[in-house]
């Protein structure tokens, strides 16, 4: 016979206030993930042609100083 009753008197079970723990830090990691991707997308990344075109500047400026006999 199938027993309906399989909590015996000693079991623990987290209950309604583990799920409630479990469902706020959910809720909290949704939010967290809403806002990083938020602020990610913000971050303006440049071009490879850009890097390019920095580096032969700066790279032409320190050419062009004298150097000390």
């Amino acid at each position: 016979m199938i027993a309906f009753d399989t909590v015996t008197k000693g079991d623990v079970s987290p209950g309604l206030i583990g799920f409630l723990v479990v469902a706020g830090l959910g809720f909290a990691l949704y939010l967290l993930v809403k806002s990083m991707r938020k602020q990610i997308s913000r971050i303006e990344v440049p071009s490879e042609a850009e890097l390019r075109e920095k580096e032969r500047k700066d790279t032409g400026a320190t050419t062009t100083t004298p150097t000390a006999p």
